[in-house]
């Protein structure tokens, strides 16, 4: 079992922790004459209501820091979401030299830490099942925006990739929104319901440093090791509205087979210095890439870089942007 680990890692430094003040809202009703005893209102199913846990000072000293990160990030003209311009053209050739940066080396070591070296190529051959896991404090509000974002998401990573990706009650690819409070006990349902998958296996994915705000691990649990049969995704539930979404953006691509990050590849979200935040026109083509039935999981670099170059000519043959 081989686990792949793509960290997003936040670039400014020296944000002050504060705690988060809390409100409340006031809510007016309007007095309904009541039906004459005649016509008795027929009787309404009750509906149910979740309630977010509440959270603990560390996890609100958390939110309040990665909305100033958000904010420090937007003024300074970072996480974009134009998806590239005039600005970031790029070539047949500088789409094929990312892709091999991107694909054919690791990230991180197995151990989460160090950097990590070639790797051949590795893919998924049966369907992505994905799951959305929740935290208890996750409130019902946020759950439902998640919910939609990482379906629409899902549905467009698989037309650009053309291999099935969707969610399912039979996850292979859990999705996890958690803060510090309930990051752990998640953790443990997604062992429990996903095959292969284990506390142990997972253990790397508990104690996350303050400046990591969305991580992805990838495994290949059968027979071929350069095929992924399971991954998590994990996004911290103390992100704001556009950190999230850029999270669900990268790791969920990551964890399609995009290992590495490059201080090369733009205009892509595969870079750590969180110019864009969503998915560019490059990033797509990587995907299409990615998933082309002329490459295989097992393939190095350098046998796959004529093929490698020439679909790149195929999709992007002239400077694109």
């Amino acid at each position: 079992m081989k686990p792949v680990a793509i960290f997003k890692r936040v670039l400014i430094a020296g944000l002050p922790l504060l705690l988060l003040a809390a409100c409340e809202e006031s809510v007016l009703t309007e007095q309904v004459p009541a039906a004459p005893p005649s016509a008795p209102p027929p009787m309404e199913r009750p509906v149910p209501i979740v309630a977010a846990a509440p959270t603990s000072q560390k996890s609100a000293e958390l939110r309040r820091y990665f909305a100033q990160v958000q904010s420090a990030q937007l003024t300074q003209g970072l996480l974009r979401q134009d998806g590239g311009g005039p600005d970031t053209p790029f070539s047949a050739e500088m789409l094929a030299r990312n892709f091999e940066r991107l694909v054919f080396f690791n990230e991180y070591d197995r151990a989460f830490q160090g950097h990590g070296g070639p790797s051949p190529l590795r893919r998924w051959q049966g369907p992505v099942r994905m799951k959305i896991y929740f935290g208890a404090a996750v409130v019902p509000s946020q759950r439902a925006r998640d919910t939609q974002d990482v379906e629409s998401y899902a549905a467009r990573l698989g037309a650009l990739s053309g291999h099935p990706i969707g969610l399912s009650s039979r996850p292979n690819y859990a999705v996890i929104f958690a803060g510090d409070d309930d990051r752990g006990a998640v953790l443990s349902q997604v062992a429990r319901e996903i095959p292969g998958l284990s506390d142990g296996s997972l253990r790397a994915l508990r104690d996350l440093t303050r400046d990591t705000y969305c991580v992805v691990a990838a495994f290949a649990l059968g027979p071929d090791p350069n095929v992924y049969t399971a991954a998590v995704a994990l996004i911290r539930g103390e992100n704001p509205d556009l950190l999230r979404l850029s999270c669900i953006h990268e790791e969920l691509a990551q964890g399609l087979g995009i290992a590495n990050d490059s201080p090369e590849a733009r205009p892509s979200i595969f870079n750590d210095d969180d110019e864009f935040a969503l998915l560019t026109r490059h990033d797509e083509l990587l995907l299409k890439m990615l998933y082309d039935p002329r490459l295989q999981p097992g393939n190095t670099a350098e046998e796959a870089r004529p093929t490698v170059l020439a679909i790149a000519n195929e999709l992007a043959g002239q400077p694109s942007f």
